[in-house]
């Protein structure tokens, strides 16, 4: 144990992965690795991950059985493990300690600087922002982020400075095993109330994880999101912790200044800074002003914090370039909730000109669809055309009544419900014209719609 009660790295000795090939689970395998802890691990399928982790010195098994535990001492179980799994049964009965991901990764980076990054949107490119800007700045931090991002080669690494940059899950409340002396918050709205339940209590859970922070941290925090804004107020109200507010608001600390593509800057203590961002989108603006943030704090200048940050191109899935055919661009995001379909259709208007926008949505949840159906249709209609697929279900069964058609009836003229496989991607090749822009949107399979719309487009 540590002096303010988490677990120590050095505390779990030998540490088995039940789900290593999962992108958050493979993350904190890869740094407990790289950091001399004894590893070994399992899936259901063989993925490519798992190959890296056992050329790092994993012992890796295909497929799940007990007897893949050897001598682990401590068990990390994915949240997709079911509780019959072989694995986790014959642990809980040797009486291993089981933690979660978040708690292993807390344990991982007990005695770093920790920069933990919070918020309903966001969380995944902010993190990536502050990892490459580090980076480039000559920090080299050891990282773990929710998302593969393209300039770092990897989503996790240890390295050889104490400062330690994670993604801060607050879906399951887990964020709360985190203890940080940077707490960035990109925005606060509700979300995940399959596990919250109302929105006053995912607002609760943004208020305990700003108590986390010590009597020298800082929070980081959006004054342009309402819920982000409102939270900052409230930690400041308790007095015992520093706020640094960034934005285009006037109660931004860090002021933003976005003029659009190629005319952004931040007004900092040095003076106003360009900034040169290869990502587009007033939400990529924000998310490099509070990477900006993160590093003043740090120690880094103004200037070269700017010049590192030109080095980001984008995290996996955050309007990911999947390729052009007939002079249509195809770009895939992550947005699965209103707020995110906005900001996404926003880059895509951006990017798009004059041109037309194009729309392929997948609902994920049935209780997300339940609680926002009009939400989303309104952030479609955004759009040239939305076609909206059916609900990815992920983790919940089926709620009587509850269907995209909750959405699809709140569209525009140029929006409506499509079958999914070849129908969808016709119905995409056959709205847009050159120089327009194609989306794929969602949390779901919708991802692998984009490389079919290319070949559709490129026939």
């Amino acid at each position: 144990m540590t002096s303010n009660g988490t677990l120590s790295q050095d505390s779990l000795g030998r540490v088995h992965f039940i789900g290593i090939g999962g992108v958050g689970m493979s993350a904190v395998a890869r740094i407990m690795v790289a950091r001399g802890v004894p590893v070994s691990g399992s899936d259901a399928k063989d993925l490519p991950v798992m190959a890296d982790l056992a050329a790092a010195g994993a012992r890796i098994s295909v497929g799940y059985a007990a007897a893949n535990l050897g001598d682990a001492e401590t068990v990390v179980a994915g949240s997709a493990i079911r509780a019959d799994n072989p694995e986790l049964a014959a642990a809980q009965a040797a009486g291993l300690p089981v933690l979660h991901r978040s708690e292993a990764l807390a344990a991982t980076m007990a005695d770093d600087l920790v920069v933990a990054v919070a918020g309903t949107h966001g969380k995944s490119t902010t993190t990536s922002m502050i990892a490459v800007l580090l980076q480039g700045a000559g920090l080299d931090p050891s990282f773990a982020i929710g998302a593969n991002v393209p300039s770092l080669g990897v989503n996790a690494a240890h390295g050889s400075t104490s400062v330690f940059v994670a993604e801060a899950d607050e879906s399951d409340g887990s964020f709360l095993n985190y203890r940080p002396q940077i707490a960035v918050v990109t925005n606060v709205e509700p979300d995940h109330l399959d596990h919250y339940g109302t929105a006053e209590a995912v607002y609760e859970s943004f208020d305990r994880f700003t108590e986390l922070l010590p009597a020298d941290g800082v929070l980081v925090a959006c004054a342009d999101d309402a819920g982000a804004l409102a939270l900052a107020r409230r930690t400041r109200q308790r007095g015992n912790t520093r706020v640094v507010l960034y934005g285009t608001s006037d109660d931004a600390d860090l002021r933003l200044f976005d003029g659009g593509p190629g005319n952004v800057s931040i007004a900092t203590a040095a003076g106003q800074v360009p900034l040169a961002l290869q990502v587009p989108g007033r939400h990529n603006a924000l998310n490099a002003a509070a990477a900006m943030a993160v590093a003043l704090e740090l120690g880094v200048g103004a200037a070269k914090a700017a010049s590192a940050l030109a080095g980001f191109s984008g995290a996996s899935r955050r309007f990911e370039f999947k390729g052009e055919g007939r002079g249509v661009r195809v770009y895939d995001d992550y947005a699965h909730h209103p707020t995110e379909v906005r900001a996404a259709l926003a880059a895509a208007r951006s990017v798009a000109g004059g041109h037309k926008v194009h729309v392929l949505f997948q609902p994920h949840l049935f209780s997300r669809t339940r609680e926002f159906a009009e939400e989303f249709a309104d952030a479609l209609n955004a759009a040239d055309t939305a076609l909206v697929l059916d609900i990815y279900p992920a983790r919940e069964d089926p709620i009587p009544g509850v269907t995209s058609e909750l959405i699809a009836t709140h569209l525009g003229a140029g929006g409506r419900r499509v079958a999914g496989g070849a129908a969808a991607v016709e119905a995409m090749d056959a709205a847009a014209q050159p120089g327009d822009i194609i989306l794929t949107a969602g949390a779901g399979d919708v991802t692998a719609y984009g490389p079919l719309i290319v070949e559709s487009l490129s026939g």
